[in-house]
């Protein structure tokens, strides 16, 4: 039997994207994703947990990312878990859970140069297209 690694997340960023370019021109985006759930405790109280993820994004979607994607923008983030370890200079395992993004939908609105108001866009795929979508909502897959 195979096994299922998927991830879908809808949140904020927690600061721009930091992208770099590795060797072979090869960009790669990371930043902090917040998701948050709201719940009623058993007062009543309207209680907010805030989860933390970190996304790395490859190729065409670093670029757009960087482009696009600014501290606080709300997105829909399709991808896999990953897992990374390394030594630290004491000599300690150290360990990272990412999340590896694969498909992008930019969730707000945003302002086109010609000072109107466009629809979020979708973004999927290493090269990535930036297509206006007419809700948002209409392309998540739940």
């Amino acid at each position: 039997m195979r096994g299922v690694n998927k991830v879908m997340l809808i949140g904020n960023l927690g600061k721009d994207p930091d992208v770099q370019h590795l060797e072979g021109n090869i960009a790669v985006a990371k930043f902090p994703l917040a998701t948050t759930e709201t719940f009623k405790d058993r007062t009543g109280k309207l209680v907010s947990q805030t989860e933390w993820h970190n996304v790395v994004l490859w190729r065409g979607l670093a670029d757009l990312a960087q482009k696009f994607l600014h501290k606080s923008s709300l997105v829909y983030i399709e991808g896999r878990l990953r897992t990374r370890s390394w030594d630290d200079k004491d000599g300690h395992r150290k360990f990272a859970t990412e999340v590896v993004g694969e498909n992008l939908i930019m969730l707000e609105k945003r302002i086109d140069s010609g000072g109107t108001s466009g629809d979020g866009g979708h973004i999927e795929g290493m090269g990535g297209s930036d297509m206006p979508l007419g809700d948002p909502s209409e392309s998540l897959p739940f």
